[in-house]
């Protein structure tokens, strides 16, 4: 997602996290390189429960886990193949006036309950209604601004929790608006990186990691993310006995929010037969056994039958 209030220069190598903590409530986390010739701000547009009103997010900071996004790069690692030709700030409710900012690390932190309530936010970190109108689906959203500190850079990830009104998808924000306009198609540079039990559910066997699962359409990783994750560090973030889901997204893509629906507990998975193939080696074996004591009762029992007659 790249919603910029102003003109940036330029904006690559974005990743974005995403986790259901519990039906209905959402944790997100951004990072990007971007460069801005002016003051600027990133505004993520949300699909938060409007009944939460002004206290629909709370902003988490990653100011003392800068390499939240490096760590969970480290659950994908290339397996050599022969080749074949935080501290937190609540955000709470407010009168109407001037929008409530907090300092989260890097950023200035805000959050716009609706369309309507921009006006109360500074004029420079605003982008024009007439833009907004461009893309609809977002007239009833909420929105999280960051305000940038720095004019260029790669500060560290912006995260925040909020009441989503889905309680079965998890919502990336990927729409991008760089110069005030809303293009059909945009240059994607993007990694997404997901949680979810029911994924876990799913999945087969780590490959490689460029090789998404069949199941899913994201790779997932080698082991659970608190084998190479600091989760402690995350302040609630990541879920260390969950695997990671990994997208890559490059090139002239749609422009366009990525959704990913999906049923079930975000923090139990079902039971996965994929993942316990050596259980069928057990289970033949278990059924010989039976099927060994049953036949040597049934000749017990023929035996004492004869030595009765």
């Amino acid at each position: 997602m790249c919603c910029f209030a102003q003109y940036v220069l330029s904006v690559t190598d974005t990743k974005i996290f995403g986790r259901l903590t519990s039906p209905g409530v959402q944790v997100l986390a951004y990072e990007m390189m971007y460069e801005s010739a002016e003051p600027n701000a990133m505004i993520l547009p949300l699909p938060t429960d409007t009944s939460a009103g002004e206290s629909a997010v709370r902003f988490i900071s990653l100011e003392n886990y800068k390499h939240f996004f490096s760590q969970l790069e480290r659950g994908f690692p290339r397996v050599p193949r022969m080749s074949i030709g935080c501290s937190e700030s609540k955000l709470t409710t407010a009168s109407r006036g001037a929008i409530e900012v907090h300092e989260v690390g890097d950023y200035v932190a805000s959050f716009v309950p609706s369309l309507a309530d921009f006006d109360r936010l500074d004029p420079r970190f605003v982008i024009p209604k007439e833009t907004w109108n461009l893309v609809p689906q977002y007239k009833d959203y909420g929105f999280a601004v960051f305000q940038l500190k720095q004019l260029v850079g790669t500060p560290h990830p912006m995260a925040f929790e909020f009441a989503s009104r889905w309680k079965d998808r998890v919502f990336f924000p990927t729409v991008h608006i760089h110069d005030g306009e809303v293009h059909p198609v945009e240059a994607f540079d993007h990694m997404l990186y997901m949680q979810h039990a029911q994924f876990d559910s799913v999945v087969s066997g780590y490959i490689d990691s460029d090789v998404p699962d069949p199941s899913t359409g994201f790779v997932r990783s080698k082991q659970l993310a608190g084998d190479f994750a600091n989760v402690a560090k995350s302040s609630g973030l990541i879920a260390s006995d969950l695997l990671m889901h990994r997208k890559e997204m490059r090139g002239l893509l749609a422009n366009r929010d990525q959704i990913v629906t999906i049923m079930g507990d975000p923090l139990v998975p079902r039971f996965n037969p994929k993942n316990y193939k050596w259980l069928a080696p057990l289970g033949i074996v278990a059924a010989a056994f039976a099927w060994f004591l049953a036949r040597r009762g049934r000749l017990k029992k023929s035996a004492m039958a004869s030595a009765n007659d």
